[in-house]
């Protein structure tokens, strides 16, 4: 699977930790920053992983900042996408079987460590997008951005 995966200067770390691993297990990484830990806008990473993802050019997307908050609400802006702010495994299997959701978000400062990190990214690409009454909803999401 292809996946665009970027943070801020607060998830460098977690990101650098997910994108090795991820590689190691066979996936392409498409990493779009921060490079190094100096101060950076999340803005500018989430963005672009949600141009990645809306684009199709991947199939999924991962952001990292303090909180998760910051990057759920600048990738939401770009159409197509469904970026979750999770902080649990539960929340990982509820957003995508539900929502099918297409970015996770999660934050460093959160007590989201590389474990955790792991152990949330690895529920999120197992878990499967219900359908049904959730595809209804979903299709609403949709229907507005197409109308904006």
């Amino acid at each position: 699977m292809n996946i665009a995966i970027g943070s801020d200067h607060r998830g460098f770390v977690i990101k650098n930790f997910l994108k090795k691993w991820l590689h190691e297990s066979g996936h392409k990484v498409v990493d779009v920053g921060t490079d190094d830990p100096g101060s950076a806008d999340y803005t500018d990473y989430a963005l672009e992983v949600g141009k990645l993802v809306a684009l199709e050019k991947t199939g999924l997307g991962i952001l990292i900042c303090g909180t998760g908050i910051g990057m759920s609400m600048a990738a939401n802006k770009v159409k197509g996408v469904r970026a979750a702010r999770v902080c649990t495994v539960k929340d990982v299997e509820m957003t995508k079987r539900h929502n099918n959701a297409n970015v996770l978000c999660f934050g460093a400062d959160t007590g989201v460590d590389e474990g955790l990190a792991k152990a949330m990214v690895t529920a999120w690409m197992e878990a499967e997008f219900e359908g049904g009454r959730h595809q209804r909803r979903v299709a609403k999401i949709s229907k507005f951005e197409d109308e904006r």
